[in-house]
């Protein structure tokens, strides 16, 4: 810790609002690896085996229940929409998928691009105190109201800072421009998941229904 706060005190202000980007990067990226995993993620592939097996069973019904008991589920909400037009035309059937479809979409893919925006604010705080650094070693070879004996001092300082805040600025971006990576990888998953089973829905609903 002593350490790292010798590193904050020499690096400047800017360190400070580095810092605050990265904790804010943490704090999007758990709150976005929750929702993903524990809210809007379901296991699809079984999920829709049990959905399929009760519509061919002519039990829509208990397939509506069974979304039911996933509720915060992206794919649930949008099969649920599906599966509430069950015996209507086909084309009913396509609009309450695709309107669910676009109302979940943007929940789930919320936040997730904020990570990379954040890794590039992160980047360039960096950067700026780079700049800022090499600023002050200038200052320091050249101001004559700096004594001769201490500008080596005052430039090593100068050049401490510009290194620090550029490690530092890539410390945070590295990880966070990772998690959006992953996150986004996940958050795709979900939607062509919903894109895939709701496609299949749908024709499981028109062939059953005779409709077209």
């Amino acid at each position: 810790m002593e350490g790292f706060a010798r590193w904050m005190t020499d690096g400047g202000i800017w360190m400070y609002f580095i810092l605050a980007v990265g904790i804010l990067s943490l704090g999007v990226a758990a709150e976005r690896f929750f929702f993903l995993f524990f809210r809007y993620n379901i296991n699809a592939a079984a999920f829709m085996a049990q959905v399929n097996k009760l519509v061919l069973a002519n039990s829509v019904d208990k397939a509506i229940k069974l979304c039911n008991a996933a509720p915060t589920a992206a794919l649930a909400r949008v099969i649920k929409a599906g599966l509430a037009k069950a015996g209507r035309p086909g084309d009913e059937i396509q609009n309450a998928l695709e309107e669910m479809t676009l109302e979940v979409s943007p929940i789930v893919q919320k936040r997730t691009q904020a990570l990379q925006a954040l890794a590039n604010i992160a980047t360039l705080l960096g950067l700026l105190g780079t700049i800022d650094g090499m600023i002050d070693a200038f200052a320091a070879t050249s101001d004559e109201k700096i004594p001769q004996a201490d500008r080596p001092k005052e430039l090593s300082k100068a050049i401490s800072k510009a290194m620090l805040t550029t490690a530092f600025g890539l410390i945070i971006a590295i990880p966070t421009m990772g998690f959006h990576v992953f996150l986004t990888g996940v958050t795709k998953r979900i939607l062509d998941e919903i894109d895939l089973y709701s496609l299949k829905l749908k024709n499981i609903l028109t062939s059953r229904g005779g409709q077209s």
